[in-house]
């Protein structure tokens, strides 16, 4: 009996499967599955998939890695380019809303399916980080309790989680992780699904994706909808802008009757001008319990202030309160944050990655290191990555990459003004380079994505969707005013005034 009907002869008796051998998968394919979800008017359909990449484009060795993406095809043709949805982070991994239950998932899946009246969304993950292949982490360990918080020790130990994680991946060519080698993963995926041009909505670390898309493949983009607005210059916030974001939230806070009788003379400003005093001349120690119920000593310096000077921004009627709570010298809730913020934990390593491959351009470098308002939040938003970039493996990627230049793309900028995370300055100093670029403000907005920051203004809403489906933006409002938030109260009495 030959070899190869011995083999027939066992498998049929012994009840095996017999099938081909899968053939290895080619950068540039997709795997997709299929599956329906709950909508507002009956199950709809989605495929959920698989884009495989190379992981360094520059090799033509490289290993592959696959890159999750989801799309929900419009019920109807509309002629619209479809929305490639890009989330931000880096490392905000989104393709568990289709089977997660809790509310965020619920309301992104509500948004996702909104775009059925535009046309088909397509929504990508990142590589690096995503459900349908790695998540690239490392730990990074615990920071003392016995002495105050340092820029210059977060610096070190971020040089030296980039020489571990390093290490520690021996299998994997990190130098992959750039943000353009993101931006060609969309075209990718574009190609794949069989797209000639696509429309790009993304927030935040999102809208640096497209941006950074949009300067390399500017023929494949139709248009673009970007809030919470991150240049490609602009990975480092510059200080005075986020102080900026600040004090209009102080402004509307000091004419809530609530917060009066806390408030000391300079108003919430000044309160942070004293707290820049106080521990300017020296350190205090707190003794708290922990989430465990141990107690723990933290000591708090003038640099854990300029880290908490924007604790709590992002939910901004929260901020105040926290503020005034310091001042006046409740220190018990800050240091139970500090006391779990120095604790162990686990870093995405593509924001690093990335960070490094965007890095920034010698003109803002010199802007940040020279401007006012570090004397109020120091160096935390940049000085720990810039001094790590030469550990990382990742290229810059250089002026000719980052820096602004004009583009004919049509874009709508959509970004609040009460943001501290990409403060409302960047939309204000890229929106020149774009000729057929228009800007909605959001007063009192803070960093969510755009229609939660349209949320409660249905007709600009629709005009973007509008704009999304047919290039048009007439009706489209350059400011809107977002409700006033009820700002919280301290959680102590008043102090007696003098």
């Amino acid at each position: 009996m030959s070899a190869w009907k011995q083999f027939l002869w066992l498998s049929l008796c012994c009840g095996l499967a017999f099938a081909a051998v899968a053939a290895p998968r080619k950068a540039g394919e997709i795997e997709v599955e299929h599956g329906r979800i709950d909508g507002p008017s009956g199950p709809v359909a989605y495929e959920i998939g698989t884009l495989y990449v190379r992981e360094n484009r520059a090799r033509v060795d490289s290993r592959l890695i696959g890159v999750g993406f989801a799309r929900i095809k419009a019920p109807r043709a509309t002629g619209a380019p479809p929305v490639f949805w890009l989330p931000g982070g880096p490392g905000l991994s989104v393709l568990g809303s289709f089977t997660d239950t809790g509310e965020s998932a619920r309301s992104r899946l509500r948004s996702w399916l909104a775009f059925a009246e535009v046309g088909d969304l397509v929504v990508v993950e990142q590589r690096g980080y995503t459900l349908r292949g790695e998540r690239l982490t490392a730990a990074y360990p615990a920071s003392p309790l016995d002495r105050p918080a340092s820029i210059d020790d977060d610096a070190q130990a971020m040089r030296e989680l980039a020489r571990t994680a390093v290490a520690a991946n021996p299998d994997k060519d990190l130098s992959g992780y750039t943000i353009a080698e993101f931006a060609a993963d969309v075209d990718e995926l574009r190609q794949a699904l069989g797209y000639e041009r696509i429309s790009l909505f993304g927030g935040s670390f999102g809208s640096q994706w497209s941006l950074a898309t949009m300067r390399l493949y500017p023929q494949r983009i139709a248009r673009a909808v970007l809030s919470g607005v991150e240049p490609l210059d602009n990975g480092y916030d510059m200080p005075s802008h986020v102080f900026a974001a600040l004090q209009r939230i102080g402004f509307e806070a000091e004419r809530d009757p609530a917060l009066a009788p806390y408030l000391p003379p300079g108003g919430l400003m000044g309160a942070v001008r004293a707290l820049r005093e106080r521990f300017a001349a020296g350190p205090v120690r707190v003794r708290v319990r922990d989430a465990q119920g141990r107690e723990r000593s933290v000591a708090l310096g003038a640099q854990d202030l300029q880290l908490a000077l924007l604790a709590h921004a992002d939910e901004a009627g929260q901020w105040p309160a926290f503020i005034l709570s310091l001042y006046h010298r409740h220190y018990d809730a800050w240091a139970r944050e500090v006391v779990e913020q120095r604790a162990a934990g686990e870093i995405k390593l593509i924001g690093p990655l990335a960070d490094s491959s965007l890095g920034v351009s010698a003109a803002r470098e010199y802007r940040l290191r020279s401007d006012p308002a570090l004397d109020y939040l120091g160096a935390w938003n940049f000085a720990s990555n810039i001094a790590s970039a030469p550990d990382w493996p990742t290229p810059d990627l250089g002026d000719a990459f980052r820096l602004p230049r004009a583009s004919d793309i049509p874009v709508l900028f959509v970004h609040g003004d009460w943001d501290t995370s990409t403060p409302v300055e960047n939309t204000r100093e890229l929106l020149p380079y774009f000729r057929n670029g228009r800007a909605l403000v959001v007063h009192r907005g803070g960093h969510d994505g755009a229609f939660y920051l349209l949320r409660d203004a249905p007709q600009a809403k629709k005009a973007v969707y509008e704009f999304l489906r047919s290039g048009r933006d007439e009706g489209f409002p350059v400011e809107i005013d977002a409700p006033l938030p009820k700002f919280d109260v301290p959680d102590f009495a008043p102090p007696p005034r003098g």
